[in-house]
C-alpha cells in the first residue's frame, strides 16, 4: 500500500504564466515631446526667458551663439542685441594657469565662497579641442561636483574649436547672456598658458594667473606677456609639505613682478598662496579682487577699460565676418581646393597660389 500523498508540483523549475507587463511607453508623452521638438523657439521668447533668469533659455542662447549654422548665427545676433541692455552689470574674472595647476578645483572652491556671500556665479570653461579628431571632453561639470549643484551657479563648458586659443566672439557674447540672466560674477577659465590669454584679457576686468610651487624653476614656462597681463598670481596647492615651497615661490614671484613696467590701471599685482582643496586662502583672494575693483573704480580705469574692450571686440567681429565671408564663398572654396593640389605637387608656390586666390576674391567683390 502506497502511503505517500501526492503533492502539487511547486518546483521552481516549473514554468508558470507570468504577469502581463504594463506598457512602459507613454505614447501621449512621446507625441508631445515630438511636437515640442518641431516647435522653433523664437529669439524673442529666449530673450524674455533669459531676462527672467531661466538657465535653460540661457543654455539655448549660448548653443545658438556657438552654432556654425548661418540661420542660428542670425538668431544669436538678435538674442545678444536683446540682452545687451541688461548686461555690463557683473565682475568678469579671467583664470588661467599651467596644466595640472588645479584650475577646476580652485574655481569650484572660489565659486562656492562667492555663492555663500550671495553672489550669482557663471563659469565659462573653455575645453581644448583635439587637433586630430576635433572633439572635446567637456568634463568641467564632472570636476566641479559641488558647484554644479548650487542653484546660484551656472557652468558652461565649451569646446575651443580652432579659434585662437579657444576664446573669441562666442565667449564674449556668452558673457553678455550670462549677465542678462542675472549672474553678477563671471569666471572665464582658459585652456592653459598660451595664446588664449590675450583674448581672455581683452574681455575680463581682473586677470588671475594660477601656478604651482616646487615644480622646478618657478618662472619656467610662464611667458613674460602673461605675467605682465596678470593682476594677481596665485600659488595653489599650498598645503601639507608644500607650504614652505609655496612661500618661497611667493617671494620669487613678488621679485619678478616688480621688474615689469607699471600697469595702466596703476594697480600693483599681488601674489597670494592658497589651497583650493582645503579652502584656505580663498577668502583673501576675493578680498584682494574687491580691493582692485574699488581702486580701479576710483581712478576711472574700470569704466575706461570696458569702453576699450567694446571697441576691440567691434574690430574683432569685423575680422571674423571677413574671414567667414571669404571662406564660405563657393568659388573661393573651389579655388582653394584646386590650388592645394598644385602646391602639394610643387607645381605652384604657396605664395603665388595665395595671391591668385586673393586676386580672384577682390576682383569678384569689385564686380
Amino acid at each position: 500500500m502506497n502511503t505517500h500523498k501526492k503533492t502539487p508540483n511547486n518546483s521552481a523549475l516549473q514554468e508558470v504564466a507570468g504577469i502581463d507587463q504594463p506598457n512602459t511607453t507613454n505614447s501621449s508623452a512621446i507625441e508631445k515631446f515630438k511636437q515640442r521638438r518641431k516647435q522653433r523657439v523664437s529669439p524673442e521668447e529666449i530673450i524674455s526667458r533669459i531676462i527672467a533668469h531661466d538657465k535653460v533659455a540661457l543654455s539655448q542662447g549660448i548653443t545658438l551663439i556657438e552654432s556654425l549654422n548661418v540661420e542660428h548665427y542670425k538668431m544669436a545676433e538678435q538674442i545678444v542685441e536683446g540682452c545687451l541692455p541688461y548686461a555690463n552689470r557683473s565682475v568678469r574674472i579671467g583664470i588661467t594657469g599651467v596644466p595640472g595647476v588645479g584650475k577646476s578645483t580652485f574655481i569650484e572652491s572660489f565659486g562656492k565662497l562667492l555663492t555663500s556671500l550671495g553672489k550669482k556665479v557663471a563659469v565659462l570653461a573653455i575645453d581644448p579641442s583635439s587637433s586630430v579628431t576635433g572633439g572635446s571632453i567637456l568634463g568641467d561639470k564632472t570636476r566641479m561636483e559641488e558647484l554644479v549643484k548650487d542653484e546660484n551657479a551656472y557652468i558652461r563648458p565649451s569646446a575651443s574649436g580652432d579659434s585662437l586659443g579657444g576664446v573669441a566672439r562666442k565667449t564674449r557674447e556668452s558673457i553678455i547672456l550670462c549677465e542678462a540672466c542675472g549672474f553678477d560674477t563671471i569666471l572665464v577659465e582658459t585652456v592653459g598658458v598660451g595664446q588664449s590669454e590675450t583674448a581672455v584679457h581683452s574681455m575680463v576686468d581682473f586677470f588671475l594667473l594660477l601656478n604651482l610651487a616646487g615644480a622646478g624653476d618657478e618662472l619656467q614656462g610662464i611667458k613674460r606677456g602673461i605675467m605682465e597681463m596678470a593682476d594677481a598670481v596665485i600659488i595653489n596647492k599650498a598645503d601639507g609639505e608644500n607650504v614652505n615651497r609655496a612661500q618661497m615661490a611667493k617671494v620669487d614671484y613678488n621679485r619678478a613682478l616688480h621688474l615689469f613696467p607699471k600697469k595702466a590701471s596703476e594697480w600693483t599685482p599681488k601674489v597670494r598662496t592658497c589651497s583650493a582643496i582645503n579652502h584656505t586662502g580663498i577668502k583673501e583672494i576675493w578680498e584682494m579682487i574687491e580691493e582692485y575693483l574699488q581702486f580701479t573704480a576710483n581712478n576711472q580705469y574700470f569704466e575706461n577699460r570696458r569702453k576699450e574692450q567694446n571697441q576691440y571686440w567691434m574690430m574683432e567681429t569685423i575680422n571674423e565676418h571677413l574671414l567667414m565671408h571669404f571662406y564660405n564663398n563657393p568659388i573661393i572654396k573651389a579655388q582653394i581646393a584646386q590650388n592645394k593640389k598644385a602646391v602639394q605637387n610643387s607645381e605652384k608656390s604657396p605664395f603665388t597660389a595665395a595671391q591668385s586666390i586673393l586676386n580672384l576674391y577682390f576682383k569678384k567683390e569689385e564686380d
